[in-house]
């Protein structure tokens, strides 16, 4: 998955049946999970926004990624 250049792996859990999700290529650790395609899409552009939205509270310049 890719969003305003954060690239995820996924990984599906079938017991559970949900999908989880982790940012790899940043540094600072960016989890999402969704038990559909819809709620992980959702989950992480949420997570991207809630990193954007913590870096401009605390006036912490975001991390380049890589």
């Amino acid at each position: 998955m890719n969003h305003e250049g954060y690239v995820a792996t996924l990984e599906i859990d079938d017991e559970a049946g949900i999908i989880h999700g982790r940012v790899v290529n940043a540094r600072v650790v960016l989890t999402f999970e969704g038990n559909t395609v819809a709620e992980l899409w959702e989950a992480f552009t949420d997570t991207i926004a809630d990193y954007h939205d913590w870096c401009r509270a605390r006036g912490v310049e975001q991390e380049k990624l890589h």
